[in-house]
């Protein structure tokens, strides 16, 4: 049995901080090249910097960075429209992204090794030849796509708007910084050809961009690669040095913004020192003491002790020109902002005046360092090696500067956290915005007209000549021979009591992750009272026999560990990942918290008004609304799956700790539970730690079962009121296929081109074609039981009927037409290929372990799949689509503004129509 306290520090075994060697040179065209060898899996990250941001645009441009991302993807001369992700993901690639922050742009993919080419290919045609195929109607589509984003990740998420206008506080109108990345509507709109054309000659070039390549490749192959693509292009005019000065706040800036919420926010912020300025890392230190996790000192008093806080959250937002710290309380229900701004001022006052404590500054600096290390398990991707060299690259002009990185916070003494605050945390130096329950105050504008920039000529950018020496770009390039993916078989052996323990190893980082996994989710409640099972698993966290609530936090952070829990339809586990040297107290500090739960009546009670207010959360949330409701119509009342797995209202309050309590007893039992370890563990040492921690353990009890196929539903759509909502959530629903159908490899083949890919018909239609939306989706949701279809987007509000037709339409196109065989080619190498990617984490490996123990699948089951997959046949697919996919039987939900969307969705007919509440029920008439 595991030990009641914490074994200690006396168990921690010292950390060797990890080495990322690298080779960093510079073609005479002015690219940066950063290489860094990691043949671990045969996986390479391709990640290139544009050293151009929101911190170069100007007033009444703002957004401008953003929207040229979105550009870079339209398709370059060689490459051919729209080809970007078709080619990335038929290669198999598993991380496909471009992202826009204040000081840069950033592009990057994870492939195989043997693509890596492709990738330089694709790079580097439209770093050189993007400009000759930028037209109008690729921009006009890009700006309806990006003003989706605008109106899904900020006027339709709540506080989105709230949190834009701490920006336009805390930075004046001519400053870089003032506007979110996004930008404005009118700015967006207001973009010209001629202007997207003249930022990409300043901003693209080469001189301009810094590229790191990661992971499983040969240096000396690679650099004669970047030299045939990247060598040719010209080097471009000097980028103009920005120069900006941050007028400091010397009087607290206040202000009150309204949105379709259900709960006041507060939000302070101040001006900090820039990123790895001095002062900086203090400013990660102060934030992380106030308000960064469930140690922190606003956590404690507010949410935890006073509960008048549903949430805190103090970040230090580290950027080239002026960092800022903020910090969010969302308000309990009743709470008045002003009571919240009170008791956080008592807070933050007392930090200052006395600082922090020796134990805060540890636990800030082991949390933060333990967290840059586990960033290093990828390869490519956000934080990733490739990244995390073009970041350091980027601020310090040092990209092997994560030592001296680590080395400012083992620098960090209470006394220099308090300078920092004292000088930068004042009252008097912040501004102060309440969110508050009132209208939503959109600055919408209407497009451009149909003719803008008819007259823009576009001329050759280079002479016919140097196109004649390029013209080989015309052929994509083969991919080397293909890696024979290293897929993990776990090592697995049994306890005497029946815990099963799956291992992977891995010893290229000293991470780890545990997690204990059991098949207690919530398709074990009773649909009497919904939400037991989340309910039960959400407390082993809040105090054990001989662990507090707050010791429990304390005691991971001490270790810098993190500690997560979850229960979903089929299971619940509870995970902690840290670094290899801390493998003891992490063990110990999991079984205390599986084995021996306190469920105090005070603990329960406030994670009961927390669950109750996450549920009244949920209706500011329209994609949520929507999956609620969906799955309420398909399955009914009668069946577990009709309910989300945190219950309902009535549940919620009804919920006694016998019920939790006796659910522990029942579904958390050694014979139907395992143990996973994944990472820089042996053998020996898994076997040593699960018997040590887990042998004792006696429980007795019994998984639930799954609930039985529910009768389809006949087509009807479901109408759910937000009135003033910008956009609308559409999804339709139906009966998926539990995960143990013999059917599952087809039609994961046919969902991937169905919704599953950017490049999937869904997608393509109405984001590409269309420019309804920011992004649409289909998937399966299998579970042990037959889990739910679910397919939509969220689109405008003016154009939810089109949406909805077109949705619709390519459900019944995938039964009608089925793959081409482009398709299902481009499917299964897809599937195929990014299988390694699944493995890039001990986390994302220890989840992939947990699915063969819940769903009884064979060891050998990842090294088995890809010729599973290769098996599909076009027959076999078109079988599938016609099995699982009926229209006819579907539910179309549309979570909006009813008053504007009903009449555009009753000229459909897609059958009757019904109205349903947000608290899903259905509106009587």
């Amino acid at each position: 049995m595991a030990a009641s306290t914490m074994t200690g520090i006396s168990e921690t075994a010292k950390l060797k901080v990890p080495e990322i060697r690298y080779e960093s040179y510079t073609l005479p065209n002015g690219l940066q090249v950063i290489l860094s060898e990691d043949h671990r899996l045969p996986i390479v990250g391709v990640d290139i910097w544009y050293h151009v941001g929101p911190m170069n645009e100007r007033a009444g441009r703002t957004g401008f960075a953003h929207l040229f991302e979105h550009m870079m993807f339209e398709g370059s001369k060689h490459v051919g429209e729209k080809a970007h992700f078709k080619y990335l993901e038929a290669a198999g690639a598993s991380d496909i992204n471009g992202t826009t922050s204040f000081d840069r742009t950033n592009y990057f993919e994870t492939l195989p090794s043997n693509q890596l080419e492709l990738a330089l290919w694709l790079e580097s045609d439209r770093m050189g030849f993007l400009l000759d195929t930028l037209d109008r109607e690729k921009l006009t589509n890009q700006r309806d796509v990006v003003r989706n984003e605008r109106r899904q990740s900020i006027e339709n998420q709540p506080y989105g708007l709230v949190d834009e206008a701490l920006m336009h506080a805390l930075f004046p109108a001519d400053h870089p910084y003032h506007a979110d990345v996004i930008g404005s509507h009118a700015d967006i709109e207001a973009a010209r050809l001629e202007d997207v054309r003249e930022f990409f000659k300043l901003y693209y070039a080469p001189n301009n961009a810094t590229i790191a390549i990661a992971g499983d490749f040969d240096p000396a192959k690679t650099k004669a690669l970047i030299e045939k693509y990247f060598g040719p292009i010209p080097k471009g005019p000097d980028v103009p040095k920005v120069q900006v000065t941050t007028p400091p706040i010397t009087a607290e800036k206040r202000l009150t913004v309204t949105d379709k919420v259900q709960l006041p926010k507060v939000l302070f912020a101040w001006l900090t020192p820039p990123a790895f300025a001095p002062g900086d890392a203090e400013g990660d230190a102060a934030a992380y003491v106030l308000g960064g996790g469930k140690t922190s000192r606003l956590y404690q008093k507010l949410v935890y002790q006073q509960q008048i806080a549903q949430s805190v959250a103090c970040y230090n937002q580290s950027q080239a020109l002026q960092s800022w710290t903020t910090c969010e309380l969302v308000a309990r229900p009743g709470v008045t902002p002003e009571q919240l701004e009170k008791a956080a001022n008592e807070v933050i006052e007392e930090f200052l005046q006395n600082g922090p404590t020796q134990a805060e500054i540890e636990r800030a600096r082991i949390v933060t360092q333990s967290g840059r290390i586990r960033g290093l398990q990828r390869v490519g991707g956000f934080g990733g090696i490739a990244d995390t060299l073009n970041y350091y690259n980027q601020y310090t002009g040092d990209p092997g500067y994560l030592p001296k990185d680590l080395a400012r916070y083992d620098a960090l003494t209470p006394q220099s956290v308090q300078q920092f605050a004292q000088a930068h945390l004042k009252q008097d130096q912040r501004v102060t915005v309440y969110g508050v329950p009132g209208p939503k105050v959109v600055q919408d504008v209407p497009r451009s007209p149909a003719d803008t920039d008819a007259n823009v000529k576009i001329t050759p950018e280079y002479s016919p000549e140097f196109e004649a020496a390029q013209a080989w770009r015309k052929t994509p390039p083969q991919p080397g021979p293909l890696p024979r993916p290293t897929l993990p078989e776990p090592k697995v052996f049994a306890l005497s009591n029946g815990l099963k323990v799956y291992l992977v190893e891995s010893h290229n980082l000293p991470v780890f992750s545990a997690s204990l996994v059991t098949l207690g989710g919530s398709e074990g409640d009773s649909v009497q009272k919904p939400g037991v099972a989340a309910f039960a698993n959400a407390m082993l966290t809040e105090g054990t026999a001989s662990r507090s609530s707050t010791k429990i936090a304390d005691d991971a952070d001490q270790i810098g560990a993190r500690l997560a829990k979850n229960a979903s339809s089929d299971l619940a586990y509870v995970q902690i990942s840290a670094l290899s040297n801390v493998t003891g107290p992490a063990l110990d500090l999991l079984s205390d918290v599986v084995l021996h739960p306190a469920f105090s009546d005070e603990e329960i009670e406030r994670i009961r008004k927390q669950r109750l207010t996450s549920l009244l959360q949920m209706k500011d949330q329209p994609v949520q609304i929507a999956f609620s409701v969906a799955n309420r119509a398909i399955y009914g009342s009668d069946s577990p799956y009709g309910y989300r797995s945190i219950g309902t209202e009535a549940s919620l309050k009804a919920i006694t700790r016998d019920d939790l309590a006796s659910f522990w007893k029942a579904r958390y039992a050694p014979s139907d539970s395992a143990l996973v370890f994944a990472g820089d563990l042996t053998e020996k040492q898994a076997r040593d730690l699960a018997e040590k921690y887990f042998g004792s353990w006696s429980a007795k009890g019994a998984a639930a079962q799954p609930p039985a196929a529910p009768a389809p539903p006949q087509r009807h759509v479901i109408l759910v009121d937000m009135p003033g909502a910008p956009q609308t959530a559409i999804w339709a629903a139906g009966v998926g296929a539990p995960r143990s159908t013999p059917d599952y490899a087809p039609l994961n083949v046919v969902n991937t081109m169905l919704g599953g890919l950017f490049s999937s018909r869904i997608n393509m239609n109405l984001r590409e074609e269309h420019g309804y939306t920011y992004g649409a989706f289909s998937m399966f949701q299998f579970l042990r039981g037959p889990g739910p279809f679910l397919a939509g987007a969220s689109v405008r509000t003016d154009v939810t009927g089109p949406a909805l037709h077109e949705l619709a339409s390519e459900l019944e196109r995938i039964r009608t037409t089925p793959l081409s065989a482009e398709e299902l080619k481009m499917s299964r190498d897809y599937l195929i290929r990014s299988v390694p990617g699944d493995f890039e984490t001990v986390e994302e490996t220890a989840g992939r372990m947990a699915d063969i123990f819940t769903y009884n699948l064979p060891l050998d089951y990842y090294r088995t799949y890809p010729a599973r997959i290769e098996a599909v046949t076009s027959e076999q697919a078109a079988a599938a689509a016609l099995k699982y996919i009926h229209p006819e039987n579907m539910v179309f939900v549309a979570v909006g503004d009813k008053d504007k969307i009903r009449p555009q969705i009753e000229k459909l007919n897609l059958g009757p129509i019904e109205e349903w509440t947000t608290d899903v029920e259905l509106v009587k008439k």
